[in-house]
């Protein structure tokens, strides 16, 4: 007992002394505290800001969060991750996060099971009923704790670009957060009704919004060339601001998501649908791959977790990439009924591309300047066998996605959003492909009632939504599941419209002086 004791000490002590660093995508000689990761978002020569270790957790400690609720849970996984925070103010700060004011179940991350194989994790309590509200709720907390704490004297500039969810998510977040401006770019007419309704309509004094024509890959592109941008920069400076990002681009915004895959295990401990150490699957619907590369993370933590199913929608450059090894981003663009996953550029597959060959820098600037050159890269042979032994790729188009919901719903009388039905597709895809039963978490991304007409259609037909608006519908969705639409979005039908600015993808930088008030 003494020398367990001893040991416990010893492990204390160390973690105390221990401190994380970050090393850049595209410069691994770099080496910045988590603090500066956070309020810089993207490293200065564009790469992204990886750990420089990854922390590991043992079977105990999977089996003592068994018992833990969701806040301590993502203390126990984010304390390693965020050394430079004080360990009191980081338990405030995951508090003030995930508390009942801001998520409607207790649970936070809850576990559905569906039957002895397949689980949902919904990820869409939050108050924009959607999974990003899982990270930014407290990206704002960790963001503006960074700014006091490092002597920042700048008003930090928080520059978006989504494809649906994390606009409204971020908007929510730095929504009058002090020292800070936010400022949302979504492709006008690439976010579904419901979407856009929930970021036009957005108060909040340092608020900014603004639809881009074109795609989310236009938008993306123009916002982190800005990011890029030397002069621009100073010039903010010299106005007392600096850009951060709350994309998943910015480790503060990725961090948080791994906390929910370790919480989906240990509650799978707690109801002994999983022994201590049994293998099971990972279903994810992804665009951006920043869902999906937090689950590699968790796998990498020690979570039990065999395959990474991506799941990708008509756009799916992602399985190509995954079966074939080459990115390929000239090909058709796809508008769906999945539009938060509706992109061709995947930023976040920098980081894993950085670990699966051996964080060589040299080589991720190398395949990022063919993306940027020629549209194109493609990986060696050892990093295509490193990488189809942990994820495997399928699609799913708009008649596929439709009858996973109708399939769900008539099977389990559970209703699914667009997104999780792409998992839900992919996942019956793969079991079939593969033969494997393992047991599998399908992550949920967004609550139906976001996408009213469509999973109506799903479930009842065209007729039954035809001649009703937007608000009609999600009445009718209501009358059909049961289920009780939620607050935030039913009280859009009556809130002004606040954000009107259409933009050319090329003018950004002139639309963010505009907002900022830079030439005045």
């Amino acid at each position: 007992m003494i020398a367990n004791d001893a040991t416990h000490m010893t492990a204390v002590y160390r973690m105390v002394e221990y401190k994380m660093y970050y090393l850049s995508t595209r410069n691994n000689k770099l080496r910045i505290r988590t603090m500066d990761a956070i309020k810089q978002g993207i490293s200065q020569e564009g790469g992204l800001f990886v750990p420089e270790t990854i922390p590991k957790l043992a079977n105990r400690d999977f089996l003592e969060m068994a018992d833990m609720d969701y806040r301590s849970r993502a203390f126990k996984v984010l304390s390693p991750f965020l050394t430079d925070y004080n360990p009191g103010d980081l338990k405030k700060i995951i508090d003030a996060a995930y508390g009942k004011d801001n998520f409607d179940c207790p649970d936070i991350a809850p576990v559905i099971k569906l039957d002895n194989n397949l689980f949902i994790q919904e990820l869409w309590h939050g108050p924009t009923y959607a999974f990003k509200d899982m990270a930014l709720q407290i990206l704002p907390h960790l963001m503006t704790y960074a700014v006091s704490n490092t002597d920042e004297d700048k008003e930090i500039v928080i520059l978006v670009a989504t494809s649906g969810d994390t606009g409204k998510a971020a908007l929510e977040g730095f929504r009058d957060v002090n020292g800070t401006q936010i400022i949302v770019f979504y492709p006008d007419e690439g976010v579904s009704t419901i979407q856009k309704l929930q970021m036009v309509t957005q108060q909040g004094e340092n608020v900014h919004v603004a639809a881009v024509k074109g795609n989310f890959d236009d938008t993306q592109t123009g916002v982190k060339a800005i990011f890029t941008d030397d002069s621009y920069n100073k010039l903010l400076e010299e106005r007392g601001k600096r850009f951060s990002s709350a994309n998943s681009i910015n480790w503060g915004r990725l961090v948080p998501q791994i906390v929910y895959y370790v919480s989906a295990y240990t509650d799978l401990l707690k109801n002994n649908d999983l022994a201590p150490g049994e293998k099971f699957n990972v279903v994810v619907p992804t665009g951006n791959f920043g869902n999906i590369l937090a689950a590699y993370y968790a796998k990498n933590m020690g979570v039990p977790i065999d395959k990474l199913i991506c799941a990708s929608n008509r756009n799916n450059i992602l399985t190509d990439f995954i079966k074939t090894g080459i990115y390929d981003t000239r090909r058709d663009f796809y508008k769906t009924i999945s539009p938060s996953m509706d992109i061709l550029i995947s930023s976040n597959l920098e980081r894993l591309l950085f670990e699966l060959c051996g964080r060589q820098d040299r080589q991720i600037r190398m395949w990022m300047r063919e993306l940027n050159e020629t549209g194109r890269y493609k990986l060696d042979e050892e990093s295509l066998n490193m990488l189809q032994s942990i994820l495997w790729g399928g699609s799913a188009d708009e008649e596929q996605t439709l009858k996973a919901i109708w399939d769900t719903y008539r099977q389990y009388k559970y209703i699914i959003d667009p997104h999780t039905a792409v998992g839900k597709w992919v996942y019956d895809e793969y079991r079939e492909e593969t033969g494997d039963t393992q047991k599998t978490i399908l992550v949920s991304t967004a609550s139906p009632f976001k996408f009213p007409g469509d999973v109506l259609k799903a479930i009842k037909d065209m007729e039954y939504i035809q001649g009703k608006d937007d608000f009609q519908v999600l009445e009718a969705l209501a009358s059909a599941s049961g289920m009780k639409i939620p607050p935030g979005l039913m009280d859009l039908k009556y809130k002004p419209i606040l954000h009107q600015t259409t933009l050319d993808a090329g003018n950004m930088r002139q639309v963010i002086s505009n907002f900022l008030e830079l030439d005045g």
